[in-house]
């Protein structure tokens, strides 16, 4: 056993889940407690850390304060970073469960993170022929 493998071994265990936030955030769709997509988990707000700081060795893990979804295809396809404005803030007191999905507890918020992929659903894809029709 090595220095560091011993600095990992002795390193405090940070209270609640651990979560990687590539593995098992980034990326995952959104479901409302009726079991329907609202959205994708696009960013995530944290508290403890500063944007392109370097996190030093012993500093405390980092809590999710919120996720952030929204209108990204534009960014997605042509590279990029949307506006923050453009984004939706969930607390993360919404989040029910973290699985495949990310399950979110009921609530009287409005969800329009899917605003863009329904328009282009409605008016591109539904106009090509059989686009209407599901997959089999």
């Amino acid at each position: 056993m090595t220095h560091s493998d011993n600095e990992f071994r002795d390193a405090p265990t940070p209270a609640g889940r651990l979560l990687d936030a590539r593995l098992h955030l980034l990326d995952r769709q959104l479901l409302d407690d009726g079991g329907e997509p609202v959205g994708i988990v696009d960013d995530l707000d944290l508290d403890g850390v500063a944007g392109g700081t370097e996190i030093a060795r012993g500093t405390p893990a980092p809590h999710i304060v919120s996720i952030l979804t929204g209108q990204v295809l534009a960014t997605r396809i042509f590279g990029g970073q949307p506006p923050r404005a453009k984004l939706q803030l969930l607390p993360w007191t919404l989040v029910a469960q973290v699985g495949t999905v990310i399950r979110l507890h009921r609530t009287d918020q409005p969800f329009d993170g899917l605003w863009v992929e329904r328009w282009l659903r409605d008016h591109i894809i539904g106009r090509i022929p059989e686009g209407r029709r599901a997959a089999k």
